[in-house]
């Protein structure tokens, strides 16, 4: 049983989203997750955090790689075409099954609209399968493209995928989160660190963060604020 699943955290809008995602971490390490799970999930972390897995990943100055994903209505949305309108926030997430990534994805939508007034536009990617996908967005209500990188092809390229420890498979299969099911046979055994690029539209990464912890993530507020920097820049 999925200790997790009973845990649903609504968008609290007085706080920003990394409170909210503090909030989270407390409730499931002090409440929700028992000390041997933890155990398997802090060790993946620090197994990351060793290897420096987010150094590897694409850095501001870098180019973005073009890539061509469907979204949740099948429909292709290529990169270098929606940078043309641009700057484009690109979120990378695990999945809908994570409350943290919920959690993050409810933070962009809460600012969606000041992101649109600076130009640029909110796009998710996950390993999930499209009709996956169809379930995240409907959930956390998102107004913005959730698009499914099947395989993780388009995570490879950013440098953020990895490959997850038979333990903490193991334990995600205890807790009803079948990698498999959601990601298709391609995706069953890895998954991207979260992250988070602003990409200008010369396609130049303008900022990037990505973090081996995944119950850590990109503050949208933050992540604005370089937006707004990045239109007045441009003015």
């Amino acid at each position: 049983m999925n200790p997790t699943a009973n845990l649903l955290i609504p968008a609290q809008p007085l706080l920003t989203t990394t409170q909210e995602l503090d909030s989270a971490r407390n409730i499931y390490r002090g409440q929700k997750l028992p000390k041997p799970a933890l155990e398997i999930m802090d060790a993946a972390t620090a197994d990351l955090e060793n290897n420096a897995a987010a150094s590897h990943a694409l850095q501001a100055g870098d180019i973005a790689p073009d890539f061509i994903l469907p979204n949740v209505e099948g429909r292709s949305v290529r990169l270098y075409t929606e940078l043309e309108q641009g700057p484009v926030v690109l979120v990378f997430y695990r999945g809908g099954w994570c409350p943290y990534c919920n959690i993050h994805l409810r933070g962009f939508q809460k600012s969606l609209v000041d992101f649109k007034a600076a130009g640029a536009q909110v796009v998710a990617i996950s390993p999930q399968l499209p009709d996956q996908s169809l379930t995240t967005q409907e959930k956390d209500e998102l107004a913005f493209s959730v698009l499914s990188d099947v395989g993780l092809n388009t995570a490879r390229a950013f440098g953020v995928a990895f490959e997850l420890p038979k333990a903490l498979l193991d334990l995600y299969a205890d807790f009803d989160v079948l990698l498999e099911e959601s990601n298709g046979v391609e995706g069953a055994k890895e998954l991207p660190m979260p992250a988070t690029f602003v990409i200008r539209a010369d396609r130049t990464i303008a900022y990037a963060h990505v973090e081996a912890d995944f119950t850590r993530r990109s503050e949208p507020l933050e992540v604005l604020r370089l937006v707004r920097e990045l239109q007045n820049a441009t003015a």
